[in-house]
């Protein structure tokens, strides 16, 4: 599958990409401490705390840049805080936007540590792959499809990292670039018919097991925004320009969990897709 690596310049320019105000970045000494917190899984200082949404985007690209050398080069972008229930439990009114890293994929089936992280989550995503750069003028859902060559399966396994008593806002989250940390890619569904697509991923269920069969999560696709596709298109209104081959995580269709929920493995069915496709990560002691 193609994949786009963005420069430190382009991702700068693209994570900036906002209603211009000046902005006031962390400094290097903060931004280098966040790197070693995330290398060590110790518990990190919020960046970002006392800033405006745009201080916070400035502090993502210059983190990106840093976290090259532990999760690679941007590949892509995330959706997040995309339900009224997260909005509301984290303080804001819209989604937020963080970055994907090409060494944070793995594949389907993976096995990760319980405590991959240092306050880790699993949650039930969806990846959708840019197939022409048209996407950036795209509507409608059904324009959004004609514009994505696949789309994957995903269970993301965020990291909200931050120490006890830090605090949680959408500044601090997407200042940390919304927790990225690993995500269970699963195999590639070719976009075949947009349109016929389109109505699949509106329509669908998304249905999140543990390792027992016990269903933790249910979702209709109308819980991200209304349309998966929703996701890209607000990605696009907030500034961001895609490229053919970058990956769009399109948000979460339900509840954060952490892993001991899954007693072991978690898999999450899509019902309506062609095929019924799944994707499961197995945690370890």
């Amino acid at each position: 599958m193609p994949r786009t690596i963005r420069t430190a310049a382009a991702v700068t320019a693209a994570i900036l990409a906002a209603p211009a105000a000046w902005a006031a970045c962390a400094t290097d000494d903060e931004v280098a401490a966040f790197v070693e917190a995330f290398t060590a899984r110790t518990p990190a200082t919020a960046l970002g705390a006392d800033g405006s949404m745009e201080d916070a985007r400035c502090t993502q690209a210059k983190l990106a840049t840093a976290m090259e050398s532990e999760l690679g080069p941007v590949i892509g972008y995330k959706a997040g805080l995309t339900s009224p229930p997260a909005q509301e439990r984290f303080g804001v009114t819209e989604p937020v936007r963080g970055v994907l890293y090409r060494d944070m994929m793995l594949e389907d089936g993976a096995a990760v540590p319980a405590a991959f992280g240092i306050v880790p989550f699993f949650e039930a995503d969806l990846v959708m792959v840019v197939g022409s750069a048209a996407i950036n003028e795209a509507s409608t859902p059904e324009a959004v499809m004609a514009s994505v060559s696949a789309i994957h399966p995903f269970i993301e396994l965020p990291d909200l990292m931050l120490a006890q008593g830090q605090p949680l806002t959408g500044e601090t989250i997407t200042s940390m670039g919304v927790g990225p940390r690993m995500g269970v890619l699963g195999a590639a569904i070719p976009v075949e018919e947009p349109a016929v697509m389109a109505a699949a991923l509106g329509s669908m269920t998304v249905r999140m097991t543990d390792a027992a069969g016990e269903v933790l999560t249910e979702a209709p696709g109308a819980a991200v925004l209304g349309h998966p596709a929703q996701a890209v298109m607000w990605l696009v209104g907030d500034g961001v320009t895609l490229r053919p081959g970058d990956l769009i995580s399109v948000g979460s269709f339900g509840p954060l969990m952490p892993p001991a929920k899954a007693g072991g493995e978690a898999m999450v069915t899509y019902l309506g897709l062609p095929g019924d496709p799944t994707v499961r990560v197995r945690f370890t002691d």
